[in-house]
């Protein structure tokens, strides 16, 4: 294998997959990323096992051909260089990186080693822009559970159904949930989950342009990106078997009070009070009187803090105590102006609402 590269175009490679490979892997395999050369591109692909990455990029190719370098050791050495970087390996998987007047020699695996890639077949698939998976990720992943004995509710439930595309993360205590109007063909309906570590990989991944392909199989997903510019990648992950709870249930179906708040003066003035909590008191209470609302923090080892904001609220005064951060989550990864708050009493589920397809339910605490 012999091809040259510009550094820009490697480091977008490299940057783009090697996030997956763990620091401690017990298969020396998984430490590195498999380069594939040929029709001047170059392929780069890493794995876990549960997620997989691949990337292409331009390069110069001279020769084609395939094998497998430590990605952070590679990475460590392109970063520091200049310019175009030739890269030629031998048949014994003994890279050679040249550039300028710096020159490296790496020990390789034959790519042979290196995990295949699974099938798809071309009938559960879906295609969407960019930019709305990334928004619909964005408005609920930071609900996805982290207690690792219920492990359905450690990844992001997609549901395809009836022209609809619906996303869902929970943990029990609050619920996060999406929907987006799609094109989706009878046999592409279904239902999976996708773990956090793939989830968090999207985000990252995820731009504003270009289109985005789902596909799904028993029991793995593929999301393939790509941009107006011909950068492409291909991400593909092991998917959380199990059922996802009825979530439907959960969301409360009249509300009594619906108040509308301007969204980034209530997360400012959450945030303050959130620095008033402790571990053992993790509570804000929000009060809501005649046009105000008093956001109030209070623990006996810490102190106190008081927010006051003006609303437009005529209802019976009712207070309602939160974990603040169960707040200031979805408050930041929203960008509507307006939110709406939806109450039934200080012992019901208070819901949050914006002008669009997106509904948050969180689970008040006890008022001290």
């Amino acid at each position: 294998m012999n091809l040259t590269i510009t550094k820009d175009q490697i480091i977008a490679g490299l940057q783009a997959v090697q996030n997956v490979v763990g620091s401690r892997t017990t298969l020396p395999i998984l430490s590195n990323v498999l380069l594939r050369a040929e029709d001047n591109s170059l392929e780069l692909t890493a794995t876990d096992l549960d997620v997989t990455v691949a990337c292409k990029v331009e390069a110069k190719v001279a020769k084609s051909g395939a094998t497998t370098l430590p990605v952070k050791k590679l990475f460590g050495i392109v970063r520091e260089l200049n310019g175009e970087i030739e890269i030629e390996v031998d048949e014994k998987n003994l890279a050679s990186v040249r550039s300028g007047s710096s020159f490296f020699k790496i020990n390789g695996l034959a790519a042979e080693e290196f995990p295949p890639l699974p099938e798809f077949k071309d009938d559960k698939k879906v295609t969407l822009p960019q930019e709305n998976v990334r928004a619909m990720i964005k408005k609920t992943s930071f609900a996805v559970s982290t207690d690792e004995s219920r492990y359905v509710l450690n990844g992001l439930f997609f549901s395809l159904k009836e022209s609809k595309m619906t996303v869902v993360a929970t943990d029990g205590r609050r619920l996060a949930l999406v929907d987006e109007e799609v094109d989706i063909a009878e046999k592409s309906s279904g239902e999976f989950i996708v773990p956090a570590k793939a989830v968090n990989e999207l985000n990252r991944l995820l731009q504003t342009a270009g289109n985005v392909e789902m596909k799904f199989g028993e029991n793995q997903a593929s999301f393939s990106l790509k941009d107006d510019k011909g950068f492409s990648v291909l991400l593909i992950t092991k998917l959380i078997e199990g059922n996802y709870p009825n979530y439907r249930q959960v969301i409360p179906a009249e509300a009594k009070e619906r108040i509308s708040l301007v969204r980034e003066e209530l997360v400012q003035a959450l945030r303050r009070a959130e620095i008033m909590t402790s571990e053992k008191a993790n509570s804000v209470r929000l009060t809501f009187g005649k046009n105000i609302l008093t956001i109030t923090a209070n623990s006996p080892e810490v102190g106190e803090a008081r927010e006051t904001i003006a609303i437009n609220y005529k209802g019976k005064e009712m207070a309602i105590a939160f974990n603040p951060r169960y707040l200031i989550d979805p408050l930041t990864a929203l960008t509507e102006d307006e939110v709406f708050f939806e109450l039934i009493d200080e012992l019901s589920p208070g819901v949050l609402k914006i002008n669009g397809p997106f509904l948050y339910v969180v689970m008040p605490m006890r008022l001290n």
